[in-house]
């Protein structure tokens, strides 16, 4: 028999990820991948799994699945309240399942995306050297009622270990997100950089994968600039003054002005980002 995952209910917004594409942006192809890298990697490690291993991003609200076979896995990143059998299980551990195990989620605590890794990995399907799914390039963009997922069965006598890992939560709730100024950053005035170093700002309900915009307008008086590239963490500034933060499957180039550039811790913290959430740029020169 296939080990599969079942999807009961496919919750908000649930997809396979891994670090993403690379070596097709020069083609118009998103990077893509897993939104907040240190969760992916910590789930991972405990499993002792590739540091890549696909796993599945959840949310806000979590899916409910059903397991075929016996494996074990680790749940990373934000607190979305898990249950195997309608008991409670703790983040960042090693968890054992059996047959026709049901894990659920429900009300997020902490942050807004946690990270399902199973040992050796989800088996889905590689598109362009990656299982991470995106719109219009994979079969499906997000779970879906009724699906299954492959992925390697284990005898359940093996995972008898309790092993944990400490992790280190604060950048899940932080307000202050590293920057790096960006390509354009130079050409603003004076009175907006102060502006971008000292203010707070609110994120939009506008937000997603591609993009998190926030929500304060700022007077851009900046021409728009020659299509240039972006990368995920590019904070482009439009001419309607709102300040728009690129994200995994953000587009690989772009025509308004690059005012800042996110570390890829920052990135990691936007993730867990929802809306009304307040941060403030910490510039990093």
């Amino acid at each position: 028999m296939r080990a599969e995952v079942e999807v009961l209910l496919p919750g908000l917004f649930s997809t396979i990820q891994d670090f993403g594409r690379r070596g097709y942006q020069r083609y118009g192809v998103p990077l893509s991948g897993v939104m907040d890298r240190i969760a992916l990697k910590t789930a991972n490690l405990i499993l002792q799994n590739q540091a890549d291993a696909a796993v599945m991003e959840i949310t806000q609200m979590g899916p409910k699945l059903k397991f075929n076979a016996a494996t074990k896995i680790a749940i990373s990143g934000a607190f979305l309240s898990p249950k195997l059998n309608d008991r409670e299980i703790e983040n960042n551990t090693v968890i054992k399942i059996s047959e026709d195990d049901i894990l659920s989620f429900g009300k997020p605590v902490c942050g807004i995306r946690a990270y399902l890794a199973i040992a050796n990995g989800f088996k889905t399907d590689k598109v362009l050297g990656s299982r991470s799914w995106y719109a219009d390039l994979t079969k499906v963009d997000r779970l879906e009622k009724k699906m299954k997922l492959p992925y390697e069965a284990s005898k359940a006598e093996k995972y008898e270990t309790y092993a944990a890992i400490k992790f280190d939560k604060t950048y899940l709730n932080s307000e202050e997100i590293e920057v790096f100024p960006g390509p354009e950053f130079r050409a603003l005035p004076e009175t907006l950089k102060s502006h971008l170093r000292q203010s707070s700002f609110s994120i939009d309900q506008k937000s997603n994968r591609m993009a998190i915009q926030l929500t304060e307008v700022l007077g851009n008086q900046l021409d728009p600039i020659i299509t240039g590239p972006v990368l995920p963490g590019t904070v482009q500034l439009t001419p309607g003054g709102k300040l728009i933060v690129l994200m995994r499957d953000c587009q690989t180039t772009g025509g308004y002005p690059r005012v800042l550039q996110l570390s890829e811790r920052g990135i990691n913290m936007m993730a867990q980002k929802k809306t009304g959430d307040r941060i403030k740029f910490l510039f990093k020169i």
